[in-house]
């Protein structure tokens, strides 16, 4: 005990003494100035991280709902239409369109807003090819990926791809087809799909919905191929037509392929191509290209976007665009390279897929995946000689 006491005394002394307590007290408040001067400078800076981030979710949201609304309210059935004349008579197919014929606007499920290098630099795109594909045409999308919907360069101009589609089937078969596209989209950023049913009648929403994507996202591409996923296409022999054009660099209108004059529209409500009178009542369409494949600049489907806007959705899509060509005063133009009925061969007695017949094509419809490649490599083997080849006659 007695230890204890002498061993505390020189302690004890100290912090009695009255220069050791204003020691104490001024380290305390030093510590405490510290503590408070790093809380703050942490608080500051957390809160200058959370408004910068509020501030960057903010501009995103901002940005955009000033480009698109990817979320739309599901689309309702206008069930009015069925008290129209005549509705009874239609087929369940083409009820079904009618009830829906007024919705424009579905989610985006896939989108490649970077297909043509952003909006302001599209121009470089010389060429872009839109290829309206079901979800289940995975092996026509392969195909062209490989042959002539292949992203290069020719002549020195690009030429970029899209797919454009919409869903398919019911339940789980829905969700793999969902999957299966999402895969492919990830691997060949080339997919465009919107949550509607891709069916026959509902091409021309497709279209409307692919030509509001281009405003957006590909505004200055020089000129495009629209087609179908079954043709064969000499994309080389586009870029050689178009970039031949005098004074036409996109700006001006071009609309060309295999025009129909005077087609009357079809009654028989069997045909996938009816349209009732009710719905369409003149005897003739106004002069369109076939829907299997055509060509056109920039200013042109700006033009038939604005159009669309104004006039009511018909189910052929081939005829619509038609339609908001007429309206904008323009005309659709033939030319001999474009065949959507397939190649004209002179004799049964020759090869129809011979290559020699398709060296000078720009489009030919009705293409097998298996046809379409081997086709693609015959035109463009470097050995081909077609010179005694084109000296046939005409008919045999």
């Amino acid at each position: 005990m007695g230890d204890s006491v002498n061993t505390c005394l020189p302690f004890c002394r100290m912090y009695r003494s009255k220069r050791f307590r204003t020691l104490i007290v001024k380290l305390g408040a030093l510590v405490l100035v510290v503590f408070y001067l790093g809380s703050y400078v942490f608080n500051f800076q957390s809160s200058g991280v959370k408004r910068d981030h509020e501030e960057q979710v903010r501009q995103e949201q901002t940005a955009t709902e000033d480009v698109y609304h990817y979320s739309w309210p599901k689309c309702q059935q206008n069930l009015a239409v069925a008290n129209m004349t005549g509705f009874n008579t239609f087929p369940p197919i083409f009820q079904t369109f009618m009830y829906y014929r007024h919705c424009r606007h579905f989610p985006m499920l896939l989108d490649v807003p970077d297909k043509c290098g952003g909006a302001g630099k599209s121009a470089d795109v010389f060429l872009l090819l839109v290829v309206k594909s079901s979800p289940l045409n995975y092996d026509r999308r392969e195909v062209l990926r490989k042959t002539w919907a292949m992203e290069r360069q020719h002549n020195g101009l690009w030429i970029r791809r899209i797919f454009i589609s919409g869903t398919t089937a019911e339940g789980h078969e829905k969700k793999r087809l969902k999957k299966l596209l999402l895969a492919e989209n990830r691997e060949y950023n080339d997919i465009l799909q919107w949550d509607f049913t891709d069916s026959f009648y509902n091409l021309t929403l497709k279209q409307i919905l692919f030509l509001e994507w281009m405003e957006r996202s590909c505004p200055h591409v020089r000129f495009l191929l629209n087609g179908d996923d079954d043709v064969f296409a000499h994309t080389d022999n586009m870029v050689e037509y178009l970039q031949n054009l005098k004074g036409n660099d996109g700006s001006k209108h071009l609309f060309i392929g295999s025009v129909n004059i005077g087609m009357p529209p079809v009654r028989d409500n069997w045909s996938k191509y009816y349209v009732p009178v009710e719905i369409f009542a003149a005897d003739s369409y106004q002069p369109y290209c076939s829907g299997g494949g055509f060509l056109l600049s920039r200013y042109t489907a700006s033009v038939i976007y604005k159009m669309s806007q104004s006039i009511t959705i018909l189910p052929i899509d081939d005829v619509y665009m038609g339609m908001c060509l007429a309206k904008a005063g323009l005309n659709p133009e033939s030319h001999i390279g474009v065949k959507p009925f397939g190649q004209d061969i002179p004799s049964k007695k020759l090869d129809a897929y011979h290559p020699c017949f398709y060296t000078e094509v720009l489009l030919v419809h009705r293409f097998l995946p298996a046809q379409l490649y081997l086709m693609w490599s015959r035109v463009n083997d470097p050995d081909l000689k077609c010179d005694s080849f084109n000296k046939i006659p005409e008919r045999i």
